[in-house]
């Protein structure tokens, strides 16, 4: 009995050491799988044979090993420079909009964050506060009607938001101890919001946008992501990823089949924690990748050139035309991430934020719709094909544009136009983006819509910008 409880004893003093010598060989032969499948799926590794292999092996396991040996020496380290790796950390979710996709987007999540173990079950979703008027001639605000009926009737109408999405107007209220925030509302709102969220979440708060559109700075004259504006107004050590995809607002509502792309560099687990939240199986299916910029940018660019497929479909022009446009759109589209963002890669065109959300978009969005009404405007004025407008009477027409056809929604893709527009001339880059230009001359220089077909043409060929093109 004495010799077998020894032997027990050193079993389990050898016990430790043995595991931790198995651990590193599996870590090691993991590191050098992940290494190896990292290289091979690396674009820039395939585009550049004469790429060093041995370097790029080096400097990839070099990270992982770092990695692993910080977890291992000092796990509670990793834990606290990640907060979300906390087994006590539950997610905290807040949705910040309550518009059309902000309500589409509240029924997965939803649903979600009340299957999910990690997730607190309620989410709060901040809402506008405005007074509805209902079908027996009382008003009601919007806030009670979400939170007794469970759906939006002015912006989501017929569709059930789930029971654990609550509805809050006092924004401080919402965004108390949150450790995700869902930003889905018109960029231009953002700056008055953004000093009461910063004091009410939780430290370890990170973000993901669902805002298509740009930023200006108008100092150095050149483009910024709404995600890296909102990291700024938090703070330092906030982290803001994006989703963006051919996702229909409505569509998605009705649980009809699509894809997303979530971009994030939160790191592990965080960013499958964060799609975890998000993704559906059966009926929103989101892919993870890391590059951000990319992402924001085609999610903003596509709505200029579904403005585009407005003029032709107003012009009656078929889908030959419409084709061409979203080929010289895309190119475009991947030329101005290339020009103002580093980092930018092929793969994320052929994702559902790239070329999926631009078919979506020039086929069946508000900025497509809202594009062929202008066309209506310009035939039922005779005037417009002699007579160039100025800016101010273009503008007039999209606000009138907007509040007849999106029910107190926003259009983006206008706004964006202008933005990316006054980029590309301060920077003297028209000429090498003429689909872009084009869009703009119509939309507010009171070009002939007509001439739509100016800017659908192939570019860069002998252009001094021709290092910016890509692949596409």
């Amino acid at each position: 009995i004495k010799s077998t409880t020894k032997r027990k004893s050193q079993t389990t003093k050898l016990a430790p050491r043995q595991i931790r010598l198995q651990t590193s060989f599996i870590l090691a032969f993991l590191v050098l799988l992940h290494c190896i499948l990292r290289i091979t799926s690396t674009p820039n590794h395939i585009n550049n044979p004469t790429a060093s292999t041995t370097s790029t092996i080096r400097d990839i396991a070099y990270k992982e090993i770092i990695s692993i040996d910080m977890m291992q020496s000092n796990p509670q380290s990793m834990m606290e420079s990640n907060p979300q790796n906390s087994a006590d950390q539950v997610e905290k979710v807040c949705i910040i909009g309550s518009g059309n996709w902000g309500s589409a987007i509240a029924t997965l999540v939803g649903r979600n964050c009340e299957r999910l173990s990690f997730c607190e079950a309620q989410v709060n979703m901040w809402v506008y506060e405005e007074h509805i008027q209902m079908e027996d001639g009382t008003t009601q605000k919007l806030t009670d009607i979400i939170n007794e009926r469970h759906e939006n009737v002015k912006y989501l109408p017929g569709v059930s938001i789930p029971h654990n999405v609550v509805a809050v107007s006092d924004l401080r209220s919402a965004c108390e101890g949150a450790t995700l925030l869902v930003f889905v509302l018109p960029h231009q709102f953002l700056p008055r919001l953004m000093p009461t969220i910063r004091k009410a979440v939780h430290p370890s708060c990170r973000g993901v946008s669902l805002i298509k559109g740009l930023d200006f700075d108008s100092v150095n004259n050149c483009p910024v992501l709404i995600s890296d504006s909102i990291a700024k107004a938090m703070g330092s050590d906030f982290q803001c990823g994006v989703l963006m995809g051919a996702n229909v607002a409505n569509e998605v509502a009705e649980g009809q089949l699509c894809e997303s792309t979530l971009a994030s560099q939160f790191g592990p687990p965080a960013d499958e924690m964060t799609r975890q939240i998000f993704h559906s199986s059966e009926s929103f299916r989101v892919q993870h990748i890391n590059d951000v910029a990319g992402a924001e940018v085609c999610g903003a660019l596509k709505n200029v050139v579904a403005l585009g497929a407005g003029f032709i479909d107003g012009l009656g022009l078929g889908g030959n035309t419409k084709a061409a446009l979203l080929r010289v759109g895309l190119r475009e589209m991947a030329k101005f991430c290339r020009m103002f963002f580093d980092g930018v890669k092929d793969d994320t065109f052929t994702q559902s934020c790239g070329m999926a959300d631009l078919i979506t978009t020039c086929y069946g969005g508000r900025n497509r719709r809202c594009a062929e009404e202008f066309v209506k405007y310009a035939s039922a004025d005779p005037t417009d094909d002699v007579i160039a407008l100025d800016q101010k009477t273009c503008q007039d027409r999209w606000e009138k544009i907007e509040k007849d056809l999106l029910n107190g929604q926003k259009l983006q893709g206008t706004l964006t136009a202008m933005e990316v527009y006054t980029v590309l001339e301060s920077r003297g880059e028209l000429e090498a983006f003429p689909l872009l230009s084009k869009i703009y001359d119509i939309a507010f220089r009171g070009m002939p819509i007509s001439t739509i077909a100016e800017g659908i043409r192939a570019n860069g060929h002998g252009g001094r910008n021709l290092q910016h093109s890509s692949n596409l």
